[in-house]
């Protein structure tokens, strides 16, 4: 991971408290952790970039990227994605939030999508739902009804078999990392996967667009 000295600065304090109580549903004892480990960054931006070579994301190598947790209760956690890009005022593209969600059957993952005055793109909302316990550490979330019937709408027919996944540490993890990943069931050359050093809190970043 680069090193990023103009992003540099103490941890963020945590904006909130995101342990679960009893009013959220309950999940696995492997969902439970993994829920805990992301919960730890409340509050929290980290430093990272694409680590994966597919040439349909060369638009994407060598930019900083930001994740910022913006916003943590018993049942949602908000993770603000802010990927470096000069055609954008300021340098930023701030339209991109991730929502992860305690549901009674698991946990769930949206893509909050929005413009720079706030107002939802036409893609939006879109994610899917934990079909396996998965690990402490790792979470696989494949595409959803909505989000298909979205996609087939849209003209999207290669998202039809996303999968996306979270990897976390735990904040004190030594060398704490966080990973988003996108790859697709009927396409096994598809990799899109971004890394942050968990382990080294930055400034946080400007809120999300609509956030």
């Amino acid at each position: 991971m680069r090193t990023y000295a103009l992003l540099l600065a103490p941890a963020a304090l945590a904006l909130s408290s995101c342990a679960s109580t009893s009013d959220a549903p309950a999940l696995p004892a492997s969902q439970e952790a993994f829920w805990d480990a992301l919960s730890s960054h409340c509050g929290n931006a980290y430093a990272g970039e694409l680590t994966s070579s597919d040439e349909r994301d060369a638009d994407w190598q060598g930019k900083i990227m930001i994740a910022h947790w913006t916003e943590c209760s018993d049942t949602r956690i908000a993770i603000a994605f802010h990927v470096e890009d000069d055609t954008y005022p300021g340098g930023w593209n701030r339209s991109r939030t991730w929502l992860v969600t305690r549901t009674e059957d698991g946990l769930r993952l949206k893509h909050d999508h929005r413009h720079e005055d706030g107002s939802e793109d036409v893609l939006t909302q879109y994610g899917g739902d934990t079909l396996s316990t998965g690990t402490a550490r790792v979470q696989d979330f494949p595409v959803d009804a909505y989000s298909i019937a979205l996609f087939e709408r849209e003209g999207l027919t290669a998202s039809l078999t996303n999968v996306w996944r979270m990897e976390v540490d735990d904040v004190d993890a030594p060398g704490a990392r966080f990973t988003y990943q996108l790859t697709r069931r009927n396409d096994p050359t598809r990799l899109f996967r971004v890394e942050f050093d968990a382990s080294d809190p930055i400034e946080p970043p400007p809120p999300a667009w609509g956030w």
